[in-house]
């Protein structure tokens, strides 16, 4: 299985006591469905290694969790640090109107009636997402924000979007000098 396959669920921030327990980061908006998962994925040198759970304590978006062949702290250090994954199929269904970022890419754009262009990648930064839109070779940023976008319709791969007035006047000025 490969990255394309998955997507990331948070991370190994720290070990927990002396026996090889770590605590995972889940990054994700509702944590608590994640509390019976039997196995994760973990990125070690490039690669996703599974691991099976022997028990997961859910507080908040952080769990104390103990894997299956990692009995020592010593152990556990060595997954500190490092990514978790889960398979796309893991995902928890969504409410109507619901979608995830990776389902995106390569939908239209458009801006009210205007096709802007396709959705290349969608960059998940700390303080708000950004949707990479490539308009005929200069990547344009939009922030995702129900503000901007409108709808998603996922059945014919469209956003609708109202962008702010200047913002596409911003990188395509950029572009002409």
């Amino acid at each position: 299985m490969g990255f394309d396959d998955c997507y990331q669920l948070g991370n190994v921030v720290k070990t927990h006591g002396l026996r090889g327990e770590v605590v995972f980061f889940l990054d994700v908006d509702y944590p608590e469905i994640y509390q019976e998962m039997e196995s994760v994925l973990i990125e070690i040198n490039g690669k996703l290694v599974p691991f099976f759970i022997e028990s997961l304590h859910l507080n908040g978006d952080r769990a104390i969790t103990a894997l299956e062949d990692i009995e020592t702290i010593d152990d556990a250090k060595q997954l500190v640090g490092k990514n978790l994954f889960l398979p796309l199929r893991n995902l928890p269904d969504l409410p109507d109107g619901g979608y995830y970022f990776h389902q995106l890419i390569d939908f239209d754009f458009y801006d009210g009636e205007t096709l802007i262009g396709k959705v290349r990648a969608v960059y998940e930064m700390p303080t708000n997402h950004l949707i990479s839109v490539d308009h005929k070779g200069t990547e344009i940023l939009v922030p995702a924000e129900d503000s901007i976008v409108k709808k998603v319709d996922l059945g014919n791969k469209i956003i609708h979007a109202d962008l702010p007035d200047g913002l596409m006047d911003i990188y395509l000025e950029s572009e002409a000098t």
